[in-house]
């Protein structure tokens, strides 16, 4: 494994730095999966959430539940729709053709390893490179893509064929669809395979090769508001004959229930910001909190201890864009963030570095605010770490669970107006604060965070100013 770091590194680098991470399971295809593309305005930025509950392929494990966190963004030549990121290499009308990333959610989890696979390998997800090509007419959209795998996890491939039909009804939209997936025998005998030294006195080596599984869904969206919506769908998918022969596969259909609901911050176009509004450059030094110094004290004021024990720190810059200015007519602004992060981890561990992509809503309508401007800042996105930081392994690595470079971000701050403060004017709009760099696993509950159960908290003081 040690041999991949810097492949699988590189990979998933480029897919945060386009904008992603994605939404992609042995169930659903990416051609007939729950409908994330719901910005339409270019510029536009959202968040949300999906659960997802399904039968998983594998004998034994049941039904499972899984958190998809939603980050959205629709521009005019990349897209984000939180499952997959990617540019738009033609956009018409009738013809579009994306290059993208896609996380591939198969396999089993560490915590949760099915009897039918005790003992065997574990099957881990991976990211796909892919293109995919859509042509959209009245009657419907035919799409076909083709994926491999990037990060060298099964060395797999596999295409994709489906049709969908969008029907449109005031607040309603509705997405029946089919699909076909064909795949190679590489990415099924990974997955779906054992192997000779994994076969036991009631698991035989078996190798499932190629084959062809069929999906049918039926996916919607309801518009409650301008900017709320709330998603929902269910599908089905019969696998291919040789990974229904498997010995660790169930045999029968594999259903699916998803529900979710996300909100567009840039929906309306006079109140996304223009290509002069400001650019915030943050320069930012933390300490991690002791432990059991969780978000919630730490926000409520009941705890802000900073580690005596084995003190690791971080230092980093973040630069942001202002994306909406007076979001509602409300005095919020939501700037879209991209940071780099410096852990020191005092010789306990290598240091590594950590890229944080997040969307930021300030409010700043405090009754004082006239005179010392003051910002209450929550951001949420995503982080990547180069390695998991030493402080997050007592929380996130409980038994056979691994730590995640990959987790979900919040970044909840407080400052105000240095030029306020000192009564100069030039420094209006830097602004001097403090801040928690957190990190999550959303309670070990999605497979996209790699059903981490902890994470780790960096109480921070900064400086950022606009430009």
């Amino acid at each position: 494994m040690k041999n991949l770091w810097p492949h699988r590194l590189a990979t998933r680098t480029a897919l945060l730095v386009v904008g992603a991470l994605t939404f992609s399971s042995a169930q659903a295809s990416g051609i007939n999966e729950p409908p994330t593309d719901v910005l339409s305005t270019p510029g536009s930025v959202g968040l949300g959430a999906i659960t997802q509950i399904e039968s998983s392929p594998y004998k034994g494990a049941g039904i499972r539940g899984d958190l998809l966190p939603l980050y959205l963004y629709e521009g005019e030549r990349a897209f984000l729709h939180s499952g997959r990121a990617g540019v738009k290499l033609l956009d018409s009308p009738e013809h579009r053709l994306d290059l993208f990333l896609d996380k591939r959610l198969e396999g089993f989890q560490a915590n949760k390893i099915p009897a039918s696979v005790a003992g065997m390998a574990m099957r881990s997800s991976s990211t796909d490179v892919g293109l995919a090509y859509s042509y959209r007419q009245s009657w419907g959209t035919l799409q076909a893509e083709l994926l491999f795998d990037a990060a060298n996890t099964s060395q797999g491939s596999e295409a994709r064929l489906g049709y969908s039909y969008e029907w449109r009804s005031g607040p309603w939209t509705l997405r029946p669809g089919v699909s076909l997936s064909l795949r190679d025998a590489k990415l099924n005998n990974y997955y779906y395979g054992v192997l000779p030294g994994e076969a036991t006195a009631t698991r035989a080596a078996y190798a499932p090769g190629a084959g062809v599984n069929a999906s049918a869904g039926l996916y919607g969206t309801y518009a409650l508001t301008q900017r709320w919506q709330l998603l929902g769908g269910v599908s089905a998918t019969v696998l291919s004959g040789g990974i229904k022969s498997s010995p660790i596969v169930q045999k029968r259909v594999l259903p699916a229930i998803y529900v979710g609901a996300t909100y567009d911050f840039g929906g309306q176009k006079r109140e996304v910001a223009e290509a002069s509004s400001p650019t915030w450059f943050k320069l930012m030094y933390g300490q991690a909190t002791e432990d059991g110094c969780h978000l919630a004290k730490i926000i409520t004021a009941r705890c802000l201890s900073t580690a005596s024990k084995n003190a690791t720190s971080i230092a980093g810059l973040q630069v942001g864009k202002t994306l909406v200015q007076g979001l509602n007519g409300w005095p919020v602004d939501v700037v879209g963030y991209a940071g780099l992060l410096q852990h020191n981890d005092r010789g306990l561990q290598p240091n590594g570095a950590q890229l944080d992509l997040f969307v930021k809503a300030f409010y700043s309508g405090f009754p004082w605010s006239d005179r010392v401007k003051t910002r209450l800042g929550l951001g949420a996105g995503v982080s990547l770490a180069q390695r998991a930081p030493y402080t997050e392994a007592p929380n996130a690595s409980t038994g056979p669970k691994p730590a995640s470079r990959i987790l979900q971000s919040l970044d909840p701050t407080i400052d105000m107006s240095l030029g306020d403060l000192l009564g100069y004017r030039p420094l209006k709009e830097t602004y001097v604060g403090f801040g928690v760099s957190h990190r999550s696993g959303i309670f070990g509950g999605s497979r996209l965070l790699g059903n981490v159960n902890g994470g780790s908290n960096y109480i921070y003081t900064y400086v950022e100013t606009a430009l």
